[in-house]
C-alpha cells in the first residue's frame, strides 16, 4: 500500500523569524489523520532567520535527529554539549529521562534550512545522550547511506528505536532500491530537488509511505536528495 503526502498539504506556520512546515501534527497544527507514521512522529522543515533560534527548552523520551540542508545551526544542551552543525552533519539527541537544549542560527547574515526529526523510542527513561556524525555528499551520491540505526552500524548515529534512516543524493540516471522486510514499513521524504518514488514524481517536501510492499525504486530526472525511514 502506498500513500502520498504532498508538501502543500503539510501544516505551515510563518513566525517571521521561523518559517516552518510540519509533515505531522505539531504545536498549533493539529491533523488527526497525520499524527505520525509508525514510530516516526515529527518531520519539521524549518527555515530560521539569521541570528534567530529556539531558546532553551525541554524534551524527554524522544529520539531527535537534526539534518541540516543549508547554513549552520548552533546547539547547546544541559549535558554540556555545544557545537555547530552544517550540511553533511547529522546530530542525534536521545532526550531520555529529560534534557534541555537551545538551537540558534549560527550566522548573523544568512538563514539556516534544516529538518528536525523525532522518532519515538523503544525504551523510556534512559540516560540522555548526544552524538554527531559526518556523511559527505560522495558517500550519499547514487546510494542509500545509513545515517541512523539502533546499533550505530556503518558509522551511523545510534538511536533507541527499531528504525533505520538512510540518506541519498541522486543525479539524473541514478536509481536506488530500498527493500522492505516483511512486517516493516517505509516513509520516503524528498528533502531537496525532485525524485520519482515507485513511479510517482515527488517535489521537495513531498513524501510517500509504504506498507506491505517489498521493494521501492527511487530515481530522478534532475537532482534530488531523499531520506528513507525503515520502521517497525
Amino acid at each position: 500500500m502506498k500513500t502520498i503526502r504532498r508538501s502543500a498539504e503539510r501544516g505551515h506556520v510563518d513566525h517571521g523569524w521561523l518559517d516552518t512546515w510540519h509533515t505531522f501534527s505539531f504545536g498549533s497544527y493539529f491533523d488527526r489523520q497525520h499524527m505520525g507514521f509508525r514510530s516516526l512522529r515529527v518531520i519539521n522543515e524549518d527555515r530560521v532567520a539569521a541570528g534567530q533560534g529556539f531558546p532553551t527548552h525541554a524534551h524527554r523520551d524522544m529520539e531527535i535527529v537534526t539534518y541540516v540542508l543549508d547554513g549552520a545551526l548552533a546547539h547547546k544542551d544541559s549535558m554540556g554539549n555545544g557545537s555547530t552543525i552544517r550540511p553533511g552533519s547529522v546530530q542525534r539527541m536521545s532526550a531520555g529521562s529529560g534534557v534541555t537544549h537551545s538551537e540558534f542560527n549560527a550566522s548573523a547574515t544568512d538563514p539556516v534550512h534544516l529538518l528536525q526529526i523525532w522518532i519515538e523510542p523503544d525504551v523510556t527513561g534512559v540516560r540522555p545522550s548526544y552524538e554527531e556524525a559526518e556523511f559527505d555528499d560522495a558517500g550519499k551520491r547514487g546510494r542509500l547511506r545509513l545515517i541512523a540505526s539502533p546499533n550505530g552500524e556503518d558509522g551511523s548515529v545510534r538511536i533507541n528505536a527499531d528504525a533505520r534512516v538512510y540518506a541519498s543524493i541522486l543525479d539524473a540516471g541514478n536509481r536506488v532500491t530500498h527493500s522492505i522486510a516483511d512486517g516493516r514499513h517505509a516513509w520516503i521524504h524528498v528533502a531537496a530537488g525532485t525524485a520519482t518514488v515507485d513511479g510517482e514524481r515527488l517535489e521537495a517536501g513531498d513524501a510517500a509511505s509504504f506498507s506491505e510492499t517489498a521493494n521501492v525504486g527511487i530515481s530522478t530526472d534532475g537532482t534530488g536528495e531523499v531520506l528513507v525511514f525503515d520502521l517497525a
